[in-house]
């Protein structure tokens, strides 16, 4: 018969779990120390360069969105240890550029306050950020949201038609895309486009077999099945239908590009996208020949600087003063604060790039399209790295998202494209559009984090 076992010590029976420090976080960090305080500089420079001294008040605001960033990202360590360690540093230097800058056209147009809209951008700002926290935390896994896909496009339908509601739809420079309760003013569609992606994630995970069979041969490239045409016939319609109805190219243009791009990645079939282009340029010529809207923009593109366009109402004198401050920011820029940008109409919203253009140069403007294309690498590399196919299609819609927003707005500013009326993400003014894209950046947060967080398969080569 065995001893009785003593029992072990008292220090023997304590276990002390020690989590090693995430290198992902702390890379994140660092970048984050980094984007503030370029972000801080920038609104330094714009006081120093505007008025001559620092203002104290906007600096507090500045501290206050400071902490809100550093509270995110401690959340980040807890609930996504594991998310990549770009994104909310990019999206905090970009959204800090954006705020100096309006803050800046606030001090040459007298505002101070709450009529500043600098002002008012930070308050978005928090707003968003909260908001993002809240879905990085309640979403804990993103296949759940392909549960609701179908819930998803009645949302984004119904997002999308509410400016047409009569009493509170409104109609702002031409465009029917903004509603109106009380004070405050919104842009549905902002959040749509993410209701949107998310259906069509699901959509074509569960359709990409059948829309993936070709049919008959034409001019040497195998095309889909007559049958299998309707999803991209109701995507057309709908696009032409905001074209029309809300009298807005931009958003026509984001939702069918989005619905293409998306379609193309689960088939990989070229037709698809040739058979869209062709669609929407021939909607699009349609349009210009039927709706002055249309036509007017074409006008203000082709032929900027003839003078009956320019002094016309609608036409180019906007696209013509932002061609301006361009040419006159040239290589280097006039710096922060010292520049003109408050002349071009809307310079806060439509126009910040020009802005930004004026008084940061060439350079500054190549620097700041870099970061948003390192944030499309980050959100496509998020894609290419999942395993399921939700979550690749969700991941290359976000971030197709933001780059086709991106190309559209400077493609208009610079003369490459008709002007539409989309936003630069997280730069232009605007609680509606900031919100959607910090939900974005939520989105893929949490998609990268899910991405490290599955399991691989492994191939034994012995067998």
């Amino acid at each position: 018969m065995d001893a009785p076992r003593a029992s072990a010590p008292f220090t023997e029976a304590i276990r002390i779990k020690l989590k090693t420090p995430s290198k992902l976080r702390n890379l994140e960090l660092a970048l984050l120390v980094l984007a503030l305080a370029v972000s801080g500089g920038a609104i330094a420079l714009v006081q120093l360069g505007a008025i001559g001294e620092l203002d104290q008040t906007v600096i507090t605001y500045g501290t206050g969105l400071a902490v809100i960033v550093i509270v995110m990202h401690l959340a980040l360590r807890v609930v996504a240890p594991d998310a990549d360690p770009f994104i909310l540093p990019i999206i905090t230097t970009l959204n800090g550029l954006g705020i100096a800058m309006i803050y800046r056209l606030d001090i040459a147009k007298g505002f101070e306050g709450w009529s500043s809209a600098g002002v008012r951008q930070m308050a978005w700002t928090a707003l968003a950020m909260v908001i993002a926290l809240i879905v990085v935390v309640a979403v804990r896994n993103h296949r759940v949201l392909a549960r609701y896909r179908y819930l998803a496009l009645f949302i984004g339908i119904g997002l999308l038609l509410l400016p047409l509601a009569p009493g509170i739809g409104q109609t702002i420079n031409g465009a029917r895309v903004w509603i109106a309760v009380g004070p405050f003013s919104f842009q549905p569609g902002e959040l749509g486009k993410i209701a949107l992606a998310i259906f069509f994630a699901g959509y074509l995970m569960t359709a990409r077999d059948s829309l993936s069979i070709v049919g008959s041969k034409v001019l040497g490239m195998r095309l889909p099945r007559a049958r299998d045409l309707g999803p991209l016939l109701v995507a057309w319609a709908a696009a032409m239908g905001v074209l029309v109805f809300q009298r807005d190219l931009g958003t026509a243009l984001l939702y069918f590009g989005l619905f293409l791009v998306m379609l193309y990645v689960a088939t990989g079939r070229l037709s698809w996208i040739l058979l869209g282009l062709g669609l929407f340029v021939g909607g699009a010529l349609i349009a210009r020949d039927a709706l002055g809207y249309v036509r007017g923009r074409f006008d203000a593109w082709l032929d900027s600087f003839n003078p009956e366009i320019y002094d016309a109402v609608g036409g180019s004198y906007q696209l013509v003063q932002g061609l301006f401050g361009l040419a006159d920011g040239g290589l280097i820029g006039t710096g922060l604060g010292r520049g003109r940008p408050d002349i071009v109409p809307l310079a806060e919203s439509d126009y910040i790039v020009a802005s930004l253009g004026e008084e940061l140069g060439l350079v500054g403007l190549f620097a700041v399209l870099a970061l948003y294309l390192l944030l499309v690498a980050r959100a496509y590399r998020i894609g290419f790295n999942g395993t399921d196919d939700f979550g690749r299609l969700l991941a290359v819609g976000l971030g197709f998202l933001i780059a086709l927003q991106v190309f559209v707005v400077i493609g208009g500013v610079t003369r490459v494209i008709p002007l539409t009326g989309l936003t630069t993400p997280f730069l232009a003014a605007g609680g509606s559009s900031l919100m959607a894209n910090w939900i974005i950046a939520a989105l893929l947060l949490r998609l990268s984090d899910t991405v490290r967080h599955q399991p691989r398969l492994v191939v034994d080569d012995d067998a």
